[in-house]
């Protein structure tokens, strides 16, 4: 059972002693009992830190604008920054770890177990007709349940109902990489890993299959929103996103308009196959199953499924689980004598 005084306690302390420079953690929202991710830098805002169901944020994303944001300054900071992570954003540190964008002194990890729960599904919560900025709190109530409350009322179900897949088929729901850490390492059997994914294969043919995903593509609007949540795609200029292309001051109108595009930002169905079968290729076996790029999805399109593919084929084939270890090399820059090699032809 995790004591969230305990996280506060050692967030204020953190700070107080001058250890850290921030930490990076969850607070009530202004939508009911959502809570919002938070930068905390004077040790009595420590109190309003939060741990619930409704943490949904991959906090990891905020380390790579910790580092952009230094970068541009050309700051070096003298004290790492602290941070809340779950499982699957200790995972994504560990990747980022792994491919040196910052080192390990820089951050310091207050890990919190899920447990045997996990964080909200909306999308399950709309289906039962509960608004988050109708409820006031929620919170755990022991392994399998979740209490749903309004000034007046409280709603009890059991978390399998209205939690996120990716938490239910979550094979390290503790966060293994940490310099303090709050909740026991417990088993859980939710769901069988992969199971959305295996169930959506046994449901499509593979002609079907490709219907279905051009028919998802083709309802793409090209927010970028699936990129710019996504703790991996750190790159300050990205093959698959053109907004995101350097324009300095002396950048000519002639070098704007004769630059690379690798992918027109215009919402075809072929530039979106392009957008997003690329961005997937660069996640695979980097993508560590946190679920943002589906959660923040205007349209819904089940980008988790095509990620997770990719994801079950590095485990398969390659035995490697992303975000498993910092001592292991990245998936891209492993190689064995022994890897599979009968797809080269």
């Amino acid at each position: 059972m995790i004591k969230l005084q305990d996280i506060k306690n050692r967030a204020r302390e953190l700070l107080a002693n001058g250890e850290v420079r921030a930490v990076i953690g969850y607070r009530n929202g202004s939508r009911g009992m959502a809570a919002e991710p938070a930068v905390i830098a004077d040790p009595n805002d420590a109190a309003n830190i939060v741990w619930n169901p409704s943490c949904v944020h991959n906090l990891a994303l905020y380390l790579v604008d910790d580092r952009k944001r230094l970068t541009r300054k050309q700051e070096t900071p003298t004290k790492p920054i602290a941070i809340m992570a779950k499982g699957c954003d200790a995972r994504a540190i560990v990747v980022l770890l792994q491919e040196n964008y910052f080192k390990r002194e820089d951050v310091y990890i207050l890990g919190v177990s899920c447990e045997t729960t996990g964080m909200l599904d909306e999308h399950k919560l709309e289906q039962l007709k509960i608004r988050p900025d109708q409820f006031t709190a929620v919170e755990f109530d022991g392994d399998d349940f979740v209490l749903i409350k309004d000034a007046e009322t409280q709603q009890r179900f059991p978390a399998r109902e209205i939690m996120a897949d990716r938490c239910l088929e979550c094979r390290n729901p503790f966060p293994k990489l940490n310099n303090a850490v709050f909740g026991e390492e417990k088993a859980r059997n939710l769901a069988a890993p992969f199971s959305a994914l295996m169930q959506f294969e046994q449901n499509a043919t593979q002609n079907t299959r490709w219907d279905f995903w051009q028919h998802q593509f083709e309802r793409c609007i090209r927010c970028s929103a699936c990129r710019s949540v996504c703790p991996m795609c750190y790159c300050e200029e990205c093959i698959v996103d053109s907004i995101t292309y350097s324009v300095m001051p002396d950048t000519t109108a002639e070098e704007k308009a004769n630059r690379i595009r690798w992918i027109e930002r215009s919402a075809t169905r072929a530039n979106n196959i392009g957008y997003h079968l690329t961005r997937a290729l660069h996640l695979a076996g980097r993508c560590i199953d946190c679920g943002e790029c589906e959660r923040v999805c205007p349209v819904r399109i089940p980008l988790r499924l095509l990620n997770t593919k990719l994801e079950r084929d590095a485990r398969e084939r390659f035995g490697y689980e992303p975000g498993a270890s910092v001592e292991v090399a990245s998936f891209v820059s492993s190689f064995r004598d022994n890897d599979p090699g009968n797809f080269i032809r």
